[in-house]
């Protein structure tokens, strides 16, 4: 029955998206489609992929990353899908603490709220007080590893059906996918990966002011049961701040990514605006630990190399770096390379054009529409850094149209670069551009604290 209904649901959608290339399926010309009809066709497919619960919308996510394999405005759409999800009866997160713990959540906390405050696809959070600490506990939706084992057995056969249908690189890239998102999944439900992942990440940042991690309450740690302090804060993706706190916070959020893909080598995964939160103080709070990534050495040289590449503009080394970590697929036309990563740096540094605007100029070259064809090969670990990216784009422009990434983030990286490469063993020469930033970033932190001082004297 949960195969007839995944088919069903996805089907209706399935044809119409055939019906692009041939009218009856099988046969005819192709129909025209407008616009705007492909912006209502993919919310209606996100919204029939929601509904057909945790493991669909997780993995739906992951999709929302690959550029290689869905093009617009469908990964837009997809990219806007959360994992909010309705929530479980309270009866059942009680039965499930009292399995974990042998004692009902009364027993186990000082005050237990029934509301939850997220309902999220894997798990629920419910706030609570233990030992006089305001806490948050996350449960494992009950029976979720059953449905997630079920609907990926669903999804491997309905793949091998349409691959043996229809076998090119896009249809064999999904079942990729699928297969590395199951391999994944389940460190996401363990709960005491989680705090494990979670401690590491808070000692990482224990010198950081600007970002909070969450302490765990290891005792109150089970596989299916985990309690960390409760943070209060808006997302940051609702945030009503002015144009120069929006900018803070957005470097804020750089810095913190690049120092867990680059120096920390520990890297949260699971980059979604739910996951952050700013607090009132103006702190970012992460959120999250279940999907993790360790970035092995060699590939965070790699980035780093490819980062800094970027910043100095040298396409060369843009196109070195994206060879050396697997993104460029066999036999693809090197002269297009090039063309897309110079089309790449020009749009990346047009300051007097939107978001929406710069997208538009990139589909209508010719070489996206080529190498959308090769594809372009995204191996595993770029996945998760492919949707930080499309974070803190997402971020940037819900603050400033007219945001762009890469000059944002050039002094950051740049006022980071000497950290990185000790972190990786390298013996770091400051250059004249990393020596300026510094001396700029210092100036202005210096600046802040002398009129935050002279605010409180007067005051």
């Amino acid at each position: 029955m949960r195969s007839l209904r995944i088919i069903l649901t996805l089907l209706p959608w399935t044809i119409s998206l055939l019906r692009d290339r041939r009218r009856w399926v099988l046969w005819g010309a192709p129909i025209a489609r407008t616009p705007t009809f492909h912006r209502q066709r993919a919310e209606g497919i996100v919204a029939a992929i929601a509904s057909l619960g945790p493991t669909f919308v997780k993995l739906a996510q992951v999709f929302g990353a690959r550029a290689d394999l869905i093009g617009e405005p469908y990964i837009s759409v997809l990219g806007t899908l959360h994992d909010q999800v309705p929530p479980v009866p309270v009866e059942e997160i009680e039965r499930e603490i009292l399995s974990a713990y042998g004692k009902s959540a009364d027993e186990v906390f000082e005050r237990f709220d029934r509301t939850p405050v997220a309902a999220a696809s894997l798990g629920q959070v419910h706030r609570a007080s233990y030992d006089g600490r305001d806490v948050a506990v996350k449960v494992l939706r009950p029976g979720v590893e059953h449905i997630v084992e079920q609907d990926l057995r669903i999804a491997r056969r309905i793949m091998r059906w349409v691959i043996w249908q229809w076998d090119n690189s896009h249809t064999r890239g999904i079942l990729t996918v699928i297969e590395e998102f199951s391999a994944r999944i389940h460190e996401e439900m363990d709960f005491c990966l989680e705090a494990e992942y979670a401690t590491e990440i808070r000692g990482n940042f224990a010198d950081d002011e600007q970002v909070i991690v969450p302490a765990i309450v290891h005792e109150l740690t089970r596989p299916r049961v985990v309690v960390l302090d409760y943070v209060e804060g808006r997302r940051i993706d609702r945030l009503d701040v002015t144009e120069d706190e929006a900018k803070r916070i957005t470097a804020v959020l750089i810095e913190m990514y690049v120092q867990m893909m680059l120096i920390d080598g520990l890297f949260h995964a699971d980059p979604h605006p739910g996951n952050l939160l700013v607090t009132s103080d103006g702190r970012m709070a992460l959120l999250d630990f279940g999907m993790v990534v360790r970035v092995p050495p060699e590939t965070r040289l790699t980035l780093i190399r490819t980062v800094l590449a970027a910043v100095r503009q040298e396409g060369e080394g843009i196109v070195e770096g994206f060879s050396d970590l697997g993104l460029i697929a066999p036999g693809a036309d090197m002269n297009e390379i090039s063309r897309l990563v110079q089309l790449l740096l020009d749009t990346a540094y047009r300051q007097d054009t939107t978001s929406q605007d710069r997208i538009k100029m990139m589909l209508a070259d010719r070489v996206m529409h080529t190498l959308y064809d090769f594809p372009i090969v995204l191996p595993r670990d770029m996945v998760y850094f492919a949707r930080t990216a499309t974070l803190i784009e997402g971020i940037g422009t819900r603050y400033d149209p007219y945001f762009q990434a890469i000059p944002v983030a050039s002094p950051i990286v740049l006022r980071m670069r000497s950290r990185i490469l000790r972190s990786l063993g390298e013996t770091p020469t400051p250059s004249v551009a990393e020596i300026a930033t510094i001396a700029g970033f210092a100036a202005g932190r210096l600046w802040k604290r002398m009129r935050r001082w002279r605010a409180e004297y007067a005051g």
